[in-house]
């Protein structure tokens, strides 16, 4: 089996050096208060010693159970659910080293259970594929595919029962100084409209330097397409606590790909020079949102792919910067992809209730999904998606969180 890694021009291109820092081996299980819990240090003799435990987190409808699992070390401590493989919780320490929520979702399973679809997504672990699909419909090798109308006229985030709503398996990584949680799934042939048999593995891995790493993998046995992401909401003052609007955004991104009036790429990809899209220096969310400027009309804010200015090396190059000026905590992503998805949180009409018992309204967190395009399946001029026996899709994505300073 050929592994390969996803490049950028389309061709898959020769795998380099995953960027996933794991150790130790099978895990070791043990339970106390109904939590299991794997090593790290046994000894205790390092304060930065990370560590893994789970608990029972709730049953589907069918009576699946659900556990969610803690993912921690000195100064940052991720709850994951095998529900979606959603990040349900990111702590990190505020100026004052008191852990601060960063991240929006549920305080139960109930509240991402009864999420309405197309729904918020929010942390979960998107696919088959990633964003929209024009009209629910795409062309393979002479054949036509139909899939599920979610976000009407279009195909959204893999259909109404994509893999955020798949319960995963999950296998815990111990390791002293970073442990990582692996999910697997395998999506069958025409699921939600899909061709092919698709093993899906998934790792989270939370580093000693405080960095939240994620790698995908998947291998089909017929022709595909595949575009995973993770579909996290972020506002760095906390969870809960006021709008994303004043946060700094950095893309190092030229180009954008605009979309008609459905949000579905033109196929254009345009200049964002002397325009509300050109965030290739450090720009306040909020400063340009309510320009009269076509794009963001359709959007009702901003929801759309940026062309990362990147090289076609499969490397791990930085996509995105996020920063609140009043914490001074700061986010830098890092991935393999060639595109990144920003959405203001436009939809967030304060009628979920979030993890701290806040209303979430609109641009209360936004999210940068880093992917391939939207509609590339029916985009032949964007790299493409499609995923064939003996080839491995591969690509990596780093979540990079510092704590203000005073």
């Amino acid at each position: 089996m050929r592994q390969l890694r996803r490049g950028l021009t389309g061709v898959v291109a020769p795998l380099a050096v995953a960027a996933v820092l794991v150790s130790g081996g099978p895990a070791a299980q043990g339970a106390e208060d109904s939590t299991d819990r794997w090593g790290g240090d046994k000894g205790g003799g390092h304060h930065d010693t990370a560590t893994i435990t789970s608990e029972p987190w709730g049953t589907i409808e069918d009576g699946t159970a659900v556990e969610r699992y803690t993912l921690s070390n000195k100064g940052m401590t991720v709850r994951i659910l095998t529900y979606g493989g959603i990040i349900q919780s990111l702590e990190v320490p505020d100026r004052r080293s008191n852990p601060v929520n960063v991240v929006l979702g549920f305080s139960d399973l109930q509240g991402y259970l009864d999420g309405n679809n197309p729904g918020p997504y929010f942390g979960a672990l998107i696919g088959r594929y990633g964003n929209r699909i024009a009209n629910g419909q795409f062309e393979l090798d002479g054949t036509t595919y139909d899939l599920p109308i979610n976000n009407d006229p279009n195909s959204l985030h893999g259909g109404f029962e994509g893999f955020d709503t798949k319960v995963w398996t999950a296998t815990p990584i111990p390791g002293n100084r970073s442990v990582g949680l692996q999910l697997d799934y395998r999506s069958v042939d025409g699921e939600e409209g899909y061709p092919g048999n698709l093993d899906v593995q998934v790792t989270y891995t939370l580093t000693r330097d405080q960095k939240l790493e994620i790698h995908y993998t998947a291998e089909t046995d017929a022709p595909t397409v595949v575009n995973l992401t993770n579909h996290t909401y972020w506002n760095l003052q906390g969870e809960g606590t006021s709008s994303i609007l004043d946060h700094e955004l950095t893309l190092p991104a030229s180009g954008y790909t605009p979309v008609d009036s459905t949000l579905i790429p033109t196929g254009e990809i345009a200049d964002v020079t002397d325009t509300p899209m050109d965030f290739r220096s450090a720009t306040a969310v909020g400063e340009r949102i309510r320009e009269p400027f076509e794009q963001l009309l359709f959007g009702q804010g901003y929801d759309h792919n940026w062309v990362l200015d990147r090289p076609d090396d499969g490397s791990l190059q930085l996509a995105a910067q996020l920063r609140d000026p009043d914490s001074g905590r700061t986010l830098k992503m890092w991935t393999t992809e060639p595109g990144i998805q920003f959405y203001s949180g436009n939809f967030l009409d304060a009628t979920l209730v979030g993890t701290s018992g806040q209303v979430y309204r609109q641009s209360d967190g936004l999210a940068l999904e880093t992917q391939h395009f939207p509609d590339s399946p029916n985009q032949p001029q964007f790299p493409s998606t499609t995923l064939r026996p003996g080839e491995t899709y591969d690509t990596t994505t780093v979540f990079d969180l510092s704590r203000g300073r005073r």
